[in-house]
């Protein structure tokens, strides 16, 4: 029996190195490999005549005109050249610093050559193509090869060799969620041939029937683990919540909420009416409002005599929220308690007694929150923001602080709502589609690192004002990229400190000890610090009004969904704010991200923008929203197969709800691992 859970190393040519890049790209043991499919394929299996080759890549086989010539140019570099002939014309063949070749390339001998041709006529030249000899069975050439993503340090080649070891050595077991029925009725193909033919197809036919199979089992799996959170959701009994509306709240405000803030306002009370407990999530731009819709909330709840919850990412966000929430509740006699990591031993002691005997209906925290001695006398709302910081268990950690309470997350990703339907499968949505008066336009602008020193002299007039500015360096790995040219945030950091010496500078970054990372953070909000270096941490919800340049560096290294969060950042205050986004990037699609987010400021214009020339991957970092990661379906271009795929699971789990029939286990099993609950909680 085939053990795909076995670790990589043991197969052939991988070792220690090895496996380490590989791990890199999420790939640890032989299931791992079997599912890392390739990106793209190259058809290798169709021979083309010297004569006819065109610009694209192609495969021709010819003879050698004679032996191969080595010549050392300089130090460290040698060059392999031969003449190759068929019946059609010929071509000049170069290989880099692959003198290992010289013997094989014998005059006489043919091979099959794949690469592109330049030139023309007899000055017709081919650079490092693939080879094979015509005799040996074909593998890089005369067949369609996977291309895989990969990491620096690994190569096509080795992926190929160690994605067909791991096929063998799976035998005739391979991953096979489907339900015999399911597969059945869908006429799909079976596991071995599907995993066989997605890593080395027999035949176009071959792929498109194993793409098939293995998109519609993703979604599928996808689609039941979304029904099982839906009824989960749907079962539950919940407080009834006996506030009829949010009028006395809203009266009491200096400014008047949208009608999109009343209306998501609106929904969640009634959920919380119905005797059921909510899963809601109010999803909307940045700048919409949606702490104020979660206030209303929380105003209903506490009013009713039951206590809430909120929980933020990072302590700074809590700290901003406990502040915002104090003042918003005041007039209502409502004080709420914060809980962080970083409070002294007495202050959790009293807040943990406050919140034990009821006498605080409200607290705002950290991950804090969750910790075993945390108890409350009557919980009975949960609120989260910033969805994709907390997985699935985290939020279910919290809700187990209550008996069943109301749960609403906070999201300011702007995601399209078809996609936010699928994506956020245990939850109704909610989405606050306006902007409050007042809410200020970022002027955005794509320059090139020529405007540096121009760019130095407005962050210089706009300190000068008394304002403050964001400056954001891509995370970047040295050892991963490798690109001297891309400055990571200290280096940054030092270049403005000199280049600006009369201004305040600081530099904040993920690998920094949280403490010491929000005191900086801190410090900017206070306004002690006219700069603010940093990698993306200042991305989730960072509230700094005096704030009005975001400056991103290397901009083409972000998401438009990403660069759109970073520019949140500014123009929260009075102040006309701006975003700089600097790149040199020559590549179109990425020329076009760019421009998308100069010409707009609306999130789900841009979502959609992103989603069309991007797809989903910008929605679904690895385990983002505490759902899996999609590894070959596509949810922009596979929705049709998505449909078949919840219809299909909406049979399943109609005839076997607990999945507790034999022929369903296999799919139980890998809705536990996926989501990391347990079968009583998915049950």
């Amino acid at each position: 029996m085939a053990d795909m859970d076995k670790d990589i190393r043991f197969l052939k040519g991988v070792g220690e190195k090895r496996a380490a890049m590989l791990r890199k790209l999420g790939v640890s043991t032989v299931r791992d490999i079997i599912s890392f499919f390739p990106r793209r394929y190259e058809d290798r299996s169709r021979l083309t005549p010297i004569a006819a080759a065109g610009t694209e890549p192609v495969l021709i086989k010819a003879m050698l005109a004679s032996d191969a010539r080595l010549s050392r140019v300089r130090r460290g570099m040698e060059l392999l050249k031969v003449r190759a002939v068929d019946d059609s014309g010929s071509v000049n063949i170069t290989f880099f610093n692959q003198s290992y070749l010289r013997e094989q390339l014998t005059a006489g001998r043919v091979f099959r050559f794949w690469g592109r041709l330049e030139g023309s006529g007899a000055r017709r030249s081919m650079v490092n193509p693939s080879l094979e000899p015509d005799e040996s069975p074909c593998a890089a050439t005369g067949r369609i090869v996977p291309v895989y993503p990969l990491t620096a340090g690994l190569a096509q080649g080795f992926m190929m060799r160690t994605a067909a070891l791991a096929l063998e050595e799976c035998g005739d077991e391979f991953p096979d969620y489907l339900p015999a029925s399911v597969a059945e009725r869908m006429q799909l193909a079976q596991p071995r041939f599907a995993y066989h033919n997605i890593h080395f197809p027999e035949s176009a036919e071959a792929l498109d029937c194993a793409r098939r199979r293995l998109i519609f089992e993703e979604l599928f799996v996808f689609a039941c683990a979304l029904k099982k959170l839906g009824a989960m959701k749907g079962r539950l009994p919940g407080p009834v919540i006996g506030c009829a509306g949010a009028d006395e709240f809203f009266a009491a405000l200096a400014f008047s909420p949208t009608g999109a803030q009343r209306r998501a306002v609106a929904e969640a009370l009634a959920d919380m009416r119905s005797g059921k407990a909510m899963n809601r999530l109010i999803q909307g731009d940045v700048g919409s409002g949606k702490t104020l819709a979660a206030a209303a909330c929380l105003w209903a709840v506490c009013s009713s005599g039951f206590q809430c919850a909120m929980m933020a990412p990072t302590e700074i966000l809590a700290q901003q929220h406990f502040e915002t929430l104090s003042k918003l509740l005041a007039p209502f006699g409502i004080t709420p308690v914060l809980l962080t990591g970083s409070m002294t031993a007495k202050q959790k002691r009293e807040a943990l007694a406050k919140l034990a005997s009821g006498e605080a209906s409200l607290a705002v925290g950290t991950h804090a929150l969750i910790s075993g001695n945390v108890e409350f006398k009557n919980l009975a709302l949960v609120v989260t923001d910033e969805q994709h910081r907390f997985g699935v268990r985290q939020r279910a950690a919290l809700s187990e602080k209550g008996l069943s309470p109301h749960v609403l997350v906070m999201s300011a990703t702007p995601i399209p709502r078809t996609l936010a339907l699928m994506l956020y499968g245990d939850l109704d949505v909610s989405v606050i589609d306006e902007l409050p008066p007042g809410r200020q336009k970022v002027d955005t602008f794509a320059v090139g690192s020529e405007y540096r020193e121009r760019l130095n002299r407005f962050i210089e007039k706009l300190v000068g004002e008394g304002r403050q500015v964001f400056v954001v360096c891509p995370r970047i790995e040295e050892d991963e990229l490798g690109d001297s040219s891309l400055l990571s945030a200290e280096e940054h950091a030092k270049y403005l400190a000199a280049a600006l010496p009369g201004l305040r500078i600081a530099c904040v970054h993920g690998k920094m000890k949280p403490k010491d990372k929000d005191a900086l953070m801190a410090a900017f909000v206070r306004g002690e610090t006219d700069v603010l270096v940093s990698t993306t941490v200042v991305e989730v919800g960072v509230d700094v009004p005096n704030a009005a340049l975001m400056i991103i560096e290397t901009a083409e290294r972000f998401g438009l969904s990403q660069l759109h969060q970073l520019r949140g950042r500014v123009g929260r205050g009075a102040h006309k704010s701006y975003c700089v986004l600097v790149s040199d990037a020559k590549n179109p699609e990425a020329r076009a991200r760019l421009e998308a987010l100069c010409r707009t400021n609306d999130g789900f214009k841009l979502a959609e923008e992103d989603l069309r020339m991007r797809g989903p991957g910008d929605f679904f970092g690895s385990r983002q929203h505490g759902l899996p990661e999609m590894h070959i379906a596509d949810l922009c271009t596979d929705a049709s197969v998505l449909k078949s795929a919840q219809e299909e699971a909406g049979l399943v789990l109609a005839d076997d709800p607990n999945l507790a029939k034999p022929e369903n286990a296999a799919l139980a099993a890998r809705l536990e691992q996926l989501f990391d609950i347990s079968r009583s909680a998915m049950n």
